[in-house]
């Protein structure tokens, strides 16, 4: 009879612990969806995007309560996002703030990255600053020169894309890239960081842009988004 009582108390114990564990997932999945910070305390929000997300949905982005668009322009020095013209000329005149994203490729010359940036995103004073992603590390470039020189040619790239969007850029640096590189502190520019849900402190000074989600649920397509806000 003891034993019975066990097992049946062993089963209850056991199922209380896997309606929690479905429980906690249930909750991680609506949070990872719906989560936004409060606009009380972050007024400004928006998205970045690429090729990835497809074209623009301009009554999408207005039902999301999207402040600003980054679009994804260009990666080392031939790539380019294929609807960046097109999404770019979707969002004129929408009243929709937005600019342009760079991944930068430490393994590639500056002036021909800087090339690639300035012949893909127009001169105009109505964009936000551009944005350098900073995420490839220099040692995948096999070449310890090349690393050596990653700061010169970063600020080299850095100089003749502000020459061409008269305006300083934002740095999007990630925590890998900034724990291994140490970039914040050594190049002062506003920086754009990383960390879904909590705020990111990697940098070790204040962030301008956050990236908070990388999956929030569109409320009116139902597709993912990865939503930034801007620091008051």
């Amino acid at each position: 009879m003891g034993k019975k009582k066990k097992s049946v108390w062993r089963f209850w114990v056991e199922a209380l612990l896997l309606l929690a564990l479905i429980g906690t997932g249930v909750f991680l999945w609506w949070r990872t969806q719906n989560w936004t910070p409060p606009r009380a305390e972050f007024p400004v929000q928006g998205v970045v995007m690429g090729a990835g997300d497809g074209p623009i949905d301009i009554s999408a982005l207005r039902t999301a309560r999207a402040d600003f668009v980054y679009l994804e322009a260009s990666s080392g020095a031939e790539g380019r996002d294929e609807l960046f013209g097109r999404n770019l000329a979707a969002l004129t005149d929408t009243g929709i703030m937005h600019g342009a994203v760079h991944a930068y490729d430490p393994c590639i010359p500056a002036e021909r990255q800087a090339a690639n940036f300035v012949t893909i995103v127009p001169r105009d004073p109505q964009l936000l600053p551009p944005a350098i992603a900073l995420d490839k590390p220099a040692s995948e470039c096999g070449d310890p020169v090349v690393e050596a020189a990653l700061e010169s040619e970063l600020t080299t790239f850095i100089n003749q894309v502000e020459g061409h969007a008269g305006q300083p850029v934002v740095l999007k640096v990630s925590e890998e890239f900034e724990r291994t590189y140490g970039i914040a502190s050594r190049i002062e520019r506003n920086l754009w960081l990383e960390k879904e849900w909590l705020q990111p402190d990697y940098a070790g000074r204040p962030w301008t842009l956050w990236t908070t989600n990388m999956r929030l649920k569109n409320p009116a397509n139902g597709q993912a988004m990865r939503w930034v806000v801007v620091q008051p």
